[in-house]
Formats: structure tokens, C-alpha cells, sequence
């Protein structure tokens, strides 16, 4: 099933829950782009690589192509996100339910970008969305652990092989690199920064684009009291929207996770800010060729700490790392109970 343009306009005109539901699907998308996004950039304009206006340009691109060429490729991550929970027969109950857990991913998101924490949206997405079927449903019903088996696989690979291919890529390349004059290197790895940022940017849609389409696709069936669509086509002009409002959100707020990632955590070179793009790029391909929902914060970070450590233990601020596992963790039962909550207050209100 897919939805045309023209039709969709139309369904906006006449059915003001799936305005409501839009709006906050695009809200949850342009935090997105203030906290997650960032992290693909980030190493090429700490290094000095790209100008910020420039990057933020170049990852829009970039996240439409990674959300149009995978899709295509396979379409595994939206599906496994649409199907990750059920809110039951009742669109409407349902419905509202979504609107609860994109209500409690926007708060959770913007509490982190306010402080700087590169948090996952990926998971506050899957947690925001358990929590409120979990309302919906008055109990584990509502979760579907064979889709939630496939998250918490992704959660494990998204940090373990961060850090040790970050470790590894930057030991290779400096091996393959040690004869090379500085400056000569110089230029090299600055134009290899740029490509190994849009890589990062195009695995960036190929993985959070998707999950993304994937709850957008199943507000609009629930808008329109389709409850039980199970397959589904993403259409073109849905990628072309959402990379447009995840670009901007980058450009309002995305400076903040920038220096926090690029800057604070590790002081990088441009040849290790390749080796952590070169070193994230592979990880997030092998999970999306394999269908896991990975964090692509989890992996970028994981991958600049591996970078880090490989030069010696004492080159990352491991206090800014503590700051960052500290969010990861929390996020699962903080943006749950969150979502589980609003919820709760959105069914009694609505």
C-alpha cells in the first residue's frame, strides 16, 4: 500500500486527527535533527573540514539519499519499527496513543539537547512508543518481543563494534599513512572528512529516516481508522519532507551535540575524525543490510571514543562520556514512563 501526494493533502484538508498527528510526527522528526543528526557532521566541522552551513546542507542531501536508496534495498528497519508494538484494534484509542508517545519524545529530546547529551533518538522512539501501548493495552500485550529482540541486539552491536572498529580504522590508517608528509596528509584527510561525513549522513537516513517513516506511515493509517495495514510502500515525497525538517532542525539547534560529540569528548584530528566516520559508516551498513534498528548516536559516539582510546585512555573526557552513558541508559525508562504517562493523560482528556 502507498499514499499519493495529492491524496494525502486531501486527507489533511478533511480530518483534523491526522493534522494533529502529522504535526507532531514532524515535531518528533525536527528533534531528530537537533540531537541525532548533529552526530554525522560533527567530526568534520570540529575538524574544520566543512563549515557548519555547508555540512547541515550536505547531511540533508545525504539523509534523503540514505532513506530512498535503502528503502529500496530494504525496507526491514521501518517495518520492524512499525510492527515493534501494537495498540490494539480501536484506531482511535490507538491514535491517540501515538500522539502520547510523539508528545513524550519531543519533551525527553529537547530536556537532552538542552543540556547537550547526544541521547538516542532511536530509542527514545522505541521506549516512548512501548510506554504508551503498554497504557493503551494495561500491560505487556501491547509489546512485541519478537520485534524488541531485534532492538536490544541492535542496542548491543550499535556500541560494542563502535568502539572497536573505531579502534581498529584508525590504527590501519595510520599504518597505511605513516610514510605520508604532514602536509600532504593534510589534504587528503580533509577531503576525506567531507566524504566520510556524508557517508555518515546517508547512513543516518538509511537507518533513522526509516524509522521515522515507518510511525509517520502508521499515524496516517490510524488517522484514517486503518488498523491492521501490514504492508506498505514509503513514497518519495514522504523522504523529501522529512529530510527537509530533519535538516532544519540540525540548523536551529544541532551546535550544541556538535561540540559536545566533536569537541568535548575527544579533541580529534582530521585523520582520526575520518577513521571514526570511516569506522561508523561500516557498522551502521552491516545493521542495515541485516534489518536492526541501531542507534546511530550510539555508534557514531562509540566509534570517536574507540578513535580516542587507540592514541591512549587519557585522550577522552571520560566525564562527558559518564554524562552520556548516564542519558542512554535512562532513556529506555525515562522516555517510557514518559510516554506511559502521557499517554494515560491523553486517553482521559481526549
Amino acid at each position: 500500500m502507498t499514499l499519493l501526494l495529492g491524496d494525502f493533502l486531501n486527507q489533511l484538508l478533511t480530518n483534523p486527527a491526522l493534522v494533529v498527528t502529522v504535526l507532531l510526527t514532524l515535531g518528533v522528526i525536527m528533534v531528530n535533527g537537533w540531537t541525532d543528526a548533529p552526530n554525522a557532521i560533527a567530526t568534520c566541522v570540529s575538524t574544520r573540514s566543512m563549515g557548519p552551513r555547508a555540512a547541515i546542507i550536505m547531511a540533508a542531501i545525504f539523509n534523503f539519499f540514505g532513506v530512498l536508496v535503502m528503502t529500496m534495498l530494504n525496507a526491514t528497519v521501518a517495518m520492524t519499527i512499525y510492527k515493534m508494538v501494537d495498540f490494539g484494534g480501536n484506531s482511535g484509542d490507538a491514535l491517540v496513543a501515538l500522539c502520547a508517545a510523539m508528545f513524550a519524545i519531543v519533551l525527553w529530546a529537547t530536556a537532552a539537547w538542552w543540556f547537550g547529551i547526544p541521547t538516542s533518538e532511536s530509542h527514545a522512539l522505541i521506549a516512548g512508543l512501548s510506554g504508551a501501548a503498554i497504557a493503551l493495552q494495561g500491560g505487556l500485550a501491547g509489546i512485541n518481543p519478537e520485534q524488541w529482540i531485534k532492538v536490544i541486539y541492535g542496542l548491543v552491536l550499535s556500541t560494542a563494534m563502535g568502539f572497536g572498529m573505531g579502534w581498529i580504522v584508525v590504527k590501519g590508517v595510520e599504518q597505511l599513512f605513516r610514510g605520508l608528509d604532514r602536509r600532504k596528509s593534510y589534504h587528503i584527510f580533509k577531503n576525506a572528512q567531507v566524504a566520510g561525513a556524508a557517508g555518515m549522513a546517508f547512513m543516518h537516513g538509511a537507518q533513522d529516516g526509516q524509522k521515522f517513516m515507518g510511525v509517520f506511515m502508521l499515524g496516517i493509517f490510524l488517522a484514517n481508522g486503518q488498523s491492521n495495514v501490514t504492508e506498505f510502500q514509503i513514497p518519495i515525497w514522504m523522504m523529501v519532507l522529512c529530510s527537509v525538517v530533519m535538516a532544519l532542525g540540525t540548523s536551529i539547534g544541532g551546535y550544541r551535540i556538535i561540540k559536545s560529540v566533536g569537541m568535548d569528548m575527544v579533541k580529534l584530528e582530521k585523520y582520526q575524525g575520518f577513521s571514526a566516520d570511516l569506522a561508523a559508516v561500516l557498522c551502521l551498513f552491516v545493521a542495515s543490510i541485516f534489518g536492526l534498528p541501531v542507534s546511530t548516536t550510539h555508534t557514531k559516539t562509540t566509534s570517536i571514543m574507540g578513535v580516542g582510546a587507540a592514541k591512549r585512555l587519557s585522550s577522552v573526557n571520560w566525564g562527558v562520556v559518564k554524562n552520556m552513558i548516564s542519558a542512554w541508559i535512562l532513556t529506555f525508562p525515562g522516555c517510557g514512563a514518559i510516554g506511559f504517562i502521557m499517554a494515560l493523560i491523553f486517553m482521559k482528556i481526549f
